[in-house]
């Protein structure tokens, strides 16, 4: 490919921003505030605090942190000093944490005492028996034989494991000239960061991505219309794509102000809004079904939001994604996944209300979307269903250290065969239907459990739902649904098998109906529906309903 864009190194954005943006606002976070100078500076000096440690160009450093004001000077520091940097999910555990920092080669990780109600350090505990005898920076784990160093942002009286406040001290010997020649020297087409995949179809692969998330972030930033007078409501976890790309990444190349939040919580979101008043957010059809309930439940002024991205085009989404329009401001749809950026298609805000509902975003600059047949490779007409498969700059460089899967994923011609269903309609918008994995195979009929679940969403009793496919002797499989239900008296089975009756196809009909109080979700907010499926043959295999 050639060139991808004017060449930026990701570690630069602070103080590019700082020249432009000087003491106005960047970050607000649990009452506190960062100028763009203030927030550069705080970047460069963890950045020096990890030359003092030790860290090397090119070396692996994993980032497991929940969202905070120190997330956002690591991910930048990290690019300064020329390391790459593992963003790593806090809902995982000490089996999952080995594996990321063994697969990805992670010689230092940097981590935090808690993160919500877990216990991180006791986590790294008990990964790592034995941490309390050894020395800070030169650990020894026979299971990692590359893996060397712990630090701990925050208060920290954990042996064996080096204290931010004592990185940052240490930082203060370097001097500026040496960060200055170790930021000049990082090749913006090196490796920038390998973020491993929510685990939503199976165990997570590390992603290798270069700085040319600047244009992906820049490109999105002007299509969303966001400018310096804007400001970001960030409650999607910085270690996500969509939370690292549309958060901190956005702030310093648009100016616009971010305002951070620890996590996912709907009042709180409300009332920062209210307080704040932010004019952008992002997340999926939950995230924002839950605080239009909030909202019901007690209105506040959320008149700042001029645009949200609720990522739509979905059977499932479509109602929300309407109820936004409505209740909240303009809401845009988009398409994109860890292997290709956020919004390889994106709506318009002027785009027709139509389009930023039903469809699911027009091809980004510097993408090409084709869908294809997944038999024989060849394009689909508009409007017929296939395998999305993008080409363009922002795809990944590959599955890092696993060839056999890049292989799979990446032809010679540098296609990304996404793995997802969808269609090109006619006047150019792609629609994103689901993965092909989720896919019913009903007595030889396709069904889209998305368009199942919309239906049943209309049901009064139900709050949430999620189809997955159980074996059948006869079909080969059917429909199970998994209901949360809304207050009691909860609907009966029957009743909901019942609604569906005569008013869709007969194969789309579920036979099981689950009820359960929450579902497994990723961290970014989707069902994880691999773990359904695990519970409904658990379940329904101990208690096969009557026939």
């Amino acid at each position: 490919m050639a060139d991808w864009y004017v060449k930026r190194r990701f570690g630069d954005l602070p103080r590019e921003a700082a020249r432009r943006w000087g003491d106005r606002e960047a970050l607000f976070f649990q009452g506190r505030r960062w100028s763009f100078r203030q927030l550069a500076d705080d970047v460069d000096r963890a950045a020096k605090g990890l030359l003092a440690l030790g860290v090397e160009p090119g070396e692996h450093v994993g980032l497991w942190l929940g969202n905070r004001p120190e997330w956002v000077h690591l991910m930048f520091a990290l690019a300064r000093v020329g390391a790459v940097q593992i963003p790593i999910n806090t809902r995982l555990r000490s089996h999952e944490i080995g594996y990321v920092l063994g697969q990805s080669r992670s010689r230092t990780l940097i981590t935090a005492e808690a993160s919500g109600p877990a216990n991180l350090l006791g986590i790294v505990a008990e990964l790592l028996p034995g941490l309390a005898e050894q020395r800070p920076e030169a650990l020894e784990v026979p299971d990692l034989p590359e893996f060397r160093r712990i630090v701990a942002v925050g208060d920290c009286a954990q042996r064996g494991v080096l204290g931010w406040d004592d990185l940052l001290d240490r930082g203060e010997a370097i001097p500026d000239a040496e960060l200055e020649r170790r930021a000049a020297a990082v090749d913006p087409d090196g490796h920038l960061f390998i973020m491993y995949t929510s685990g939503t179809t199976g165990f997570p692969k590390g992603v290798v991505h270069n700085h040319n998330i600047i244009r992906n972030v820049e490109d999105r930033g002007n299509r969303l219309g966001i400018t310096q007078d804007d400001a970001v409501l960030m409650f999607l976890p910085l270690f996500h794509i969509f939370g690292f790309g549309d958060g901190p990444a956005t702030t310093l190349i648009t100016g616009a102000r971010l305002v951070l939040t620890e996590g996912f919580d709907p009042d709180e979101c409300l009332d920062l809004v209210q307080h704040e008043r932010p004019t952008v957010s992002h997340g999926f059809d939950t995230h924002f079904k839950d605080l239009l309930e909030a909202q019901a439940r007690q209105a506040r002024d959320l008149s700042s939001l001029r645009v949200v991205f609720a990522v739509a085009g979905m059977h499932s989404s479509t109602p929300i994604a309407r109820r936004v329009n409505k209740e909240l401001c303009c809401s845009i749809s988009g398409f994109g996944m860890t292997e290709c950026y956020v919004g390889a298609a994106l709506s318009f805000p002027s785009s027709t209300l139509e389009q930023r509902l039903e469809a699911s975003g027009y091809p980004a600059p510097g993408y090409e979307i084709r869908v294809v047949d997944p038999e024989t490779g060849a394009d689909q007409p508009p409007d017929v269903p296939g395998e999305i498969w993008v080409r363009g700059y922002g795809v990944m460089e590959g599955y890092f250290d696993k060839p056999e899967e890049t292989a799979k994923a990446l032809d010679a011609d540098g296609w990304l065969r996404t793995g997802d269903m969808g269609l090109l309609r006619a006047d150019g918008h792609l629609r994103f239907i689901g993965r092909y994995k989720d896919m019913l195979k009903v007595g030889g009929e396709n069904v889209d459990p998305m368009e199942v679940e919309s239906f049943l969403l209309e049901h009064p009793g139900v709050h949430q739902v999620a189809i997955v496919g159980y074996p059948d002797e006869r079909l080969g499989e059917v429909g199970v649904a998994f209901v949360q239900p809304q207050a009691q008296p909860r609907p009966q089975p029957d009743e909901l098998i019942a609604y569906c009756k005569g008013r869709i196809a007969g194969f789309k009909v579920p036979h099981h109906v689950l009820f359960v109080e929450a579902f497994p979700m990723t961290s970014s907010g989707k069902v994880q529906k691999a773990k359904l499926r695990e519970l409904a043959l658990q379940q329904l295999q101990r208690d096969p309903p009557a026939s």
